[in-house]
């Protein structure tokens, strides 16, 4: 039920006059509000020519709602209510403070006989080894209780949707929003704490030495289309990956990504957010055997997002024409490992971002090539200097080289900041709370 641009120009000043209340089959009530009430951001759409997600019709979220579908929310539960009501009609969901999808905590998820000290035991390298994948008992059971937690911190939002921040502090903990099969959907104004995974699995075959293994992305874009992302701001919040313990000498990895664009996503626009404090960040397409579904799609716009000390996957790319401009790359002071990653049949332009760079780690890290795909790379600048980004990762890796020119040409972009202005723009306005 996406409506034209001309239609809503004018939806930021749309007065309605009646209020409804719809309550949900499950405990929680969600109220309904008269859009006098709705900031005028919760009716903003996006702009023309703003990004892959503003062509073909455009993406306007729920700005078309009426009043018995714009919803003010303050728990998780509320916010799920207020997902499934209403039917196909487009929605408004305001948020209002920080919801907490994690309120019941871990133990309210294991299945009876679940001991993670019995599953140390059993899946102890020394015991188990390291050629198989763990089976039996305590995985099964693992399992089983993976499967209660992800049941209540999935969100499935619906197309024609508009969720949006209310004020300065808004938010979700411990939650993952499942932007799955849908279309038309807009997510604004939000801080979303990464979820941490109660039960990662242990694979001993996982590299040399086995790895923790961990679900739930704070957001992912799941084979839906026209999805506009905007002034949000990813983190790891109180749980950084610092504070994790080790087992079998191996971090006890309970976060995956902070935002996911996967399997047949196409027509996205990500804009003006902040990614902070994470190892695996942003994946654009999650294999490279999924051509016969991504080969076409994943076009993907990022502009204007501030990567604040990541490590690795801002993004990494598979397939889709990805345009990349004006986004600023803070890395941390150790443990970077690259901010784009050209995978199988992608076609990256990166043009006019700044990078930030620690001492010792030179331009050359900036592109990491997984796969020979051809990349464009033109204004960008690292540590106030103007750097040929290929040129430098060639230089520093000459047996793994890049190819210059990706073989198509953005469009669709309202404007590109010199690289120079880039950081203090940037640094101004993007993450949530700093709507304008």
């Amino acid at each position: 039920m996406r409506m034209s641009y001309a239609v809503l120009a004018g939806c930021t000043a749309l007065v309605l006059g009646a209020t409804a209340t719809a309550t949900a089959t499950t405990k929680a009530k969600v109220t309904a509000t008269t859009a006098q009430a709705v900031p005028g951001q919760a009716r903003h759409v996006l702009p023309p020519h703003d990004g892959w997600a503003s062509t073909g019709g455009g993406t306007t979220g729920g700005a078309g709602a009426d009043a018995a579908h714009t919803f003010t929310v303050t728990t998780w539960e509320e916010f799920r209510a207020a997902l499934a009501a209403g039917g196909d009609a487009p929605r408004v969901i305001k948020v209002k403070g920080v919801l907490r999808a994690d309120a019941a905590g871990c133990g309210a998820f294991e299945a009876e006989g679940y001991d993670f000290a019995k599953y140390l035991a059993a899946y102890d390298p020394a015991v188990w080894g390291r050629d198989r994948p763990v089976s039996g008992e305590q995985e099964d059971l693992r399992a089983a209780s993976a499967t209660r937690q992800a049941a209540a911190v999935k969100a499935y939002i619906p197309s024609d949707t508009t969720i949006v921040g209310v004020g300065r502090n808004a938010g979700i903990t411990g939650g993952s929003l499942q932007i799955k099969d849908a279309d038309n959907v807009v997510v604004r104004n939000l801080t979303l704490e990464s979820p941490l995974d109660c039960f990662p699995q242990w694979d001993p075959t996982d590299g040399a030495t086995g790895a923790w293994n961990s679900e739930y992305d704070s957001a992912v874009v799941h084979g839906s289309t026209h999805v506009w992302l905007d002034h949000n701001t990813f983190t790891d919040g109180a749980h950084p990956d610092s504070t994790l313990p080790s087992y079998y000498g191996e971090l006890y990895q309970r976060h995956d990504g902070e935002l996911d664009i996967v399997r047949g996503a196409d027509l996205v626009t990500v804009s003006w957010n902040v990614f902070a404090d994470h190892d695996k960040t942003l994946m654009i397409g999650n294999s490279d055997s999924a051509g016969a579904t991504d080969r076409g799609r994943l076009r993907v716009t990022l502009h204007h997002n501030l990567f604040r000390h990541v490590i690795e996957r801002a993004p990494r790319v598979r397939f889709g024409k990805v345009d990349a401009y004006n986004n600023h790359f803070v890395a941390p002071a150790s443990g970077y490992q690259y901010s784009f990653g050209i995978g199988a049949e992608s076609q990256l332009v990166a043009e006019a971002n700044a990078f930030t760079l620690p001492a010792g780690v030179g331009a050359g890290r900036v592109l990491k090539k997984w796969k020979e795909a051809p990349v464009t790379a033109t204004g960008n600048r690292v540590n106030g200097r103007t750097v040929d980004l290929i040129a430098a990762h060639n230089a520093e890796y000459p047996t793994e080289p890049l190819r210059s020119g990706a073989g198509w040409t953005p469009t669709l972009r309202t404007g590109v900041d010199d690289a120079r202005q880039v950081p203090p723009v940037v640094g101004r306005h993007a993450g949530a709370g700093r709507i304008r």
